[in-house]
């Protein structure tokens, strides 16, 4: 098969690139491969490129490159075909609108997989009759807001797939969303088998990872180990991570350690890649989230042998974590909860080691090769069952390009009606 990623920015770092670069490096082994990246900033990936995949790009954002877009007079003016309540969209163009229509025109592929809502919406759109369409969730249905479900309500329709990376968020997308023929299926993020030695369980540290962001709680585990130390001054925490708002994250975190005077025992890291190294220092692993859309790190942590204590948020904790077995689950908000499943493990050390032990191998069943045989037999299946050429579909892309054709027709109609009204009352309101 020819199958060919439509990603963002492959160059970054992230959640997203790091699965879809598993994914397809796997994939290449077997089939012809490649990443088109939306943008390109920098000569080479962050997180290095999947072999045997080709890379390709369609607005470099280089600005020594001698094919830099960013003076293009198109970059200045907002995209109409990249969905607006994608929270990517300040990034999109009409210059992005007209580079991915042109390649998704001239695009010889037998799937064309999307991999963020705007994009997907790109395919759904502009794909190729005939081409095997698939959009990957990597959030949550509930993760998106009002206006952004309501378009990939409609505009999902024209798919052949969806996938989601958690069971619980593909029974949102198909008890709420009314996509008729269309494939809802689970298939979780992989993470590969580390290169690394597994932590044997001895060490006195706790290790958190992900970006710094409001989501992730982690003043809600600082709090949480300040009971940890009160009970166990022997133990320390690690946090490691970045992310768009690391200053201002960083400084709140960093005033809350030294208000819990808790300087000797809580460090924050900063970013680490690769993190395997550094999760293998520890014995325990903490996410302290409010909302996961799947949880790479309660993997990533389970693979290098590291029991993981997370709060039991939607969707993905309670189904990677057996709660006693490979690790705890806690209710979400709880600093207490929190505090008392870390020191039930600090304080049994053969009950840790057993719990890591356990986590191993429960692990095992996110390696890319077992997760690329479940995108690969769906592929498979809708390429043999000729989904993206079928009559039944073309009648379906028709139906859907006219009723998308009424959907513009009637957004651009409300978007003048509220220019207008605008206008009138800046008129009303001069002449007071």
């Amino acid at each position: 098969m020819r199958i060919s990623f439509l990603l963002h920015n492959a160059y970054g770092i992230g959640g997203t690139i790091r699965s879809t670069f598993n994914l397809a490096g796997v994939l290449a082994e077997r089939h012809d491969v490649e990443i088109v990246s939306v943008f390109r900033h920098r000569d080479r990936p962050a997180m290095g490129a999947p072999e045997g995949v080709a890379l390709k790009h369609l607005v470099d954002l280089r600005k020594q490159s001698p094919g830099y877009d960013g003076d293009h007079p198109d970059c200045r003016r907002p995209a109409r075909i990249f969905p607006r309540g994608d929270g990517r969209h300040p990034q999109y163009s009409r210059l992005t609108d007209s580079r991915i229509a042109a390649h998704l025109a001239a695009l010889e592929a037998d799937v064309v997989v999307g991999t963020r809502p705007g994009l997907n919406v790109h395919i759904a759109r502009q794909a190729r009759r005939g081409q095997i369409r698939i959009g990957q969730e990597h959030l949550s249905l509930d993760g998106h807001g009002h206006r952004l479900r309501r378009e990939i309500g409609h505009r999902y329709r024209a798919m052949d797939a969806v996938t989601t990376v958690t069971e619980a968020d593909a029974r949102a997308y198909r008890e709420r969303l009314r996509l008729p023929g269309v494939r809802i299926e689970a298939v979780p993020n992989s993470v590969p088998t580390p290169s690394v030695t597994p932590a044997d369980g001895s060490a006195k540290w706790v290790v958190a990872a992900g970006r710094l962001t409001r989501v992730k709680r982690y003043d809600l585990l600082i709090e949480a180990f300040a009971k940890v130390v009160a009970a166990r001054p022997d133990w320390r925490l690690r946090i490691y991570g970045g992310g768009d708002a690391i200053s201002s994250e960083t400084s709140a975190l960093a005033a809350l350690v030294k208000e819990r005077g808790l300087a000797d025992h809580v460090f924050l890291m900063g970013v680490a890649d690769p993190l395997d190294p550094e999760w293998v220092k520890g014995s325990i692993a903490a996410v302290t989230s409010s909302r996961e859309s799947f949880g790479m790190t309660v993997v990533e942590a389970m693979r290098c042998g590291l029991p993981v204590v997370s709060t039991d948020c939607p969707h993905g904790p309670r189904e990677i974590i057996e709660d006693g077995v490979d690790g705890r689950l806690v209710p979400v908000g709880d600093a207490d909860a929190v505090a008392a499943a870390l020191l039930e493990l600090i304080g049994d050390d053969a009950l840790r080691q057993r719990a890591g032990r356990a986590a191993l191998a429960a692990s095992a069943r996110f390696d890319p090769a077992r997760i690329a045989e479940r995108h690969e037999a769906l592929f498979a299946e809708l390429v043999a069952r000729g989904e993206g050429a079928r009559p039944a579909g073309v009648v379906r892309e028709a139906v859907h390009r006219a009723a998308g054709a009424v959907y513009d027709g009637g957004y651009e109609l409300l978007r003048t009606a509220v220019r207008r009204l605008r206008s009138i009352r800046k008129r009303v309101s001069g002449a007071r």
